[in-house]
């Protein structure tokens, strides 16, 4: 087993060695997570090419976070048995296939088969959950920031991606701009993945279940909260389906409402990557604030700041003001998605990291899924986004509550001594 090893010296958590392997999986999220966002810029080109409405434009993108989610749990557990190597090895041989698969659909479902199933499920699922998973086992004193790091490789791609492909489509087309990404997947992932050999270390002290932190601050329960681990964990998933749900409407459709506005596509695509650049930098300030206040308290003050931003479409639509609410909404929620890895690690025993972490991510991408698709068939339905802004502020106001209430419940219960057992 993966976990089963306890190194010492250069292998230890917070090791040289240690921030060497962050940045490789940094730019393995950064490479990897292309198949996020590809369908999100190719959105109103696949519209146009398979004759299809907006609600079945956004069916591609839903279907490839659907294939996403259960091959975060599928990788992760490949991840448990025999390192993150052979995850990421696979995941660049089959985004080299999926993107030719996609380039030589001849219908949206021949299109969704290759994103859902190859792009999704097989390739870019292992450079998301597996790798945040994994690097929680490399840091224990700025355990928040390394995770900020690994997950910023998801929204560094969402910034470094979208220009390069709305570029390639308008001067080489859509299918052609989709095999030259497969192509640079295949020549980049392979030969990084060989770097990746080692396998994720248990320090010594993690070994002891839910001993202390490393300087973090203390460790809870599920007990703690008055729920069971089994109900935690679905409180967590439930947390995670909300928030997501209510972040997919501007980062999926953002592009299509910028064309509805009549600003066109290439505008949209401008501010989806102005998003999610402001999005790494607040995972980076969030990594730091969660090593302080811990990462519940950090998801409930995303949480908040997103609601605020989402509120700020509503009556706000000129172009200047669009690109800076993206820019706001960027820097708002970026920090929401790493709090869970670290509140798993704060309520569950290291050695159920992988699988918890897996679980919680998963209800992430489908969260995004189920919104992005949401938010197309409601715009279908009213003709306009307003209804679609609104159904996201308020799944978001359960993401709040949910967080609060656990928040509140754990304080009330005090700290848990490191000889507490595990839920």
């Amino acid at each position: 087993m993966a976990r089963g090893l306890v190194l010492e010296g250069a292998d230890r958590a917070d090791s040289p060695y240690a921030w060497w392997r962050l940045a490789l999986s940094m730019t393995f999220a950064t490479i990897g997570g292309v198949g996020l966002w590809s369908v999100v810029i190719a959105l109103p080109t696949v519209e146009a090419a398979f004759g299809v409405d907006r609600g079945g434009a956004s069916l591609p993108y839903m279907a490839t976070m659907a294939g996403f989610a259960v091959g975060g749990v599928l990788m992760g557990r490949i991840a448990d048995r025999h390192g993150i190597q052979r995850p990421l090895m696979i995941a660049g041989i089959m985004l080299g296939i999926g993107y030719f698969a996609a380039s030589q659909a001849q219908s949206i479902w021949q299109f969704i088969a290759a994103q859902a199933l190859i792009i999704g499920m097989l390739g870019s699922s292992a450079t998301f959950g597996p790798l945040v998973a994994d690097i929680t086992f490399w840091f224990r004193r700025r355990r928040g920031l390394a995770v900020a790091i690994v997950a910023s490789g998801n929204y560094l791609a969402g910034t470094v991606w979208p220009p390069v492909l709305s570029w390639a489509m308008a001067e080489f087309g859509w299918r052609e701009a989709h095999m030259m990404v497969g192509a640079v997947c295949l020549v980049t992932m392979l030969p990084l993945s060989l770097l990746m050999r080692r396998r994720a270390p248990l320090d010594a002290d993690d070994l002891q279940a839910n001993a202390a932190k490393g300087g973090a601050g203390p460790v809870a329960r599920p007990e703690q909260a008055g729920l069971s681990p089994r109900a935690l964990q679905i409180l967590l998933v439930a947390a995670g389906l909300s928030c997501c749900i209510a972040m997919s409407m501007p980062q999926v459709h953002i592009v299509a409402y910028c064309a509805d506005l009549g600003y066109g596509a290439a505008r949209g695509a401008e501010m989806l990557s102005l998003m999610l650049g402001f999005g790494v930098v607040s995972r980076l300030i969030s990594g730091l604030i969660a090593d302080r206040i811990g990462g519940l308290g950090t998801l409930l003050l995303g949480s908040t700041l997103q609601c605020l931003a989402l509120m700020f479409y509503l009556p706000f639509d000129g172009l200047a003001s669009l690109y800076l609410v993206s820019a706001l909404f960027g820097l708002s929620q970026g920090g929401i998605v790493p709090s869970y890895a670290l509140i798993v690690r704060d309520y569950f025993r290291p050695s159920e990291a992988g699988t918890r972490v897996s679980l919680v991510l998963m209800a992430t991408v489908v969260g995004m899924a189920i919104g992005g698709w949401m938010s197309g068939e409601i715009h279908d339905l009213t003709g306009s986004y307003q209804v679609a802004f609104l159904n996201g502020i308020l799944f978001n106001l359960v993401n709040m509550s949910l967080a609060l209430w656990l928040l509140l419940n754990r304080r009330r219960s005090g700290p848990v001594t490191a000889e507490s057992p595990a839920g």
